[in-house]
C-alpha cells in the first residue's frame, strides 16, 4: 500500500472511491517529482539553451502536479466542482509537458522518464474527472 492509499484508509472521510483517488494522487505526486528532476537534469545538459521550454514546462507541470495530489488529499468537505477544474488542469498541464519532454526523448533519457510519469498522471486524472466527489 503506497503512503496515499494508507493515508486515506486511516482517514476518518471515507471516500466513495478511495483506490482511484489513492492512484491519482500517487501518479500526481510522481509526475510532480520527474517533472523537477528533469528540469534539474536538462538545467546540466550542454543544450540547456535548447531546453529552455523544456524546463519551464517541466517546472509548471510539476507545481500543478504537486498542487492537484495536495487538494485531492484533502478529504474533509471537498468542493467536488473546484476538484474537477484542478483534476482538467492537472491532466492538461501533464499532456502539455509530455508532448514536450516527448520531443527530447530520443536524446535525453529524463525526458522519457518524466513523459511516462506525465503520461500516467494524465490518465490517472482522466479516470478520476467523472467521479463523484
Amino acid at each position: 500500500m503506497n503512503t496515499a492509499a494508507a493515508m486515506i484508509s486511516a482517514h476518518p472521510v471515507d471516500p466513495s472511491i478511495p483506490g482511484v483517488l489513492a492512484e491519482c494522487i500517487q501518479a500526481c505526486a510522481d509526475a510532480a517529482l520527474a517533472c523537477t528532476s528533469c528540469a534539474d537534469a536538462c538545467l546540466a545538459e550542454d543544450a540547456v539553451a535548447e531546453l529552455r521550454t523544456t524546463i519551464r514546462l517541466a517546472h509548471d507541470a510539476a507545481d500543478m502536479c504537486t498542487t492537484t495530489a495536495r487538494f485531492l488529499s484533502r478529504l474533509t468537505e471537498t468542493d467536488g466542482n473546484l476538484l474537477k477544474t484542478i483534476l482538467m488542469l492537472c491532466r492538461d498541464f501533464a499532456t502539455t509537458f509530455a508532448m514536450e519532454a516527448e520531443r527530447h526523448a530520443d536524446q535525453y533519457e529524463h525526458c522519457t522518464l518524466a513523459a511516462a510519469a506525465c503520461r500516467r498522471c494524465e490518465e490517472a486524472c482522466q479516470r478520476l474527472l467523472p467521479r463523484p466527489f
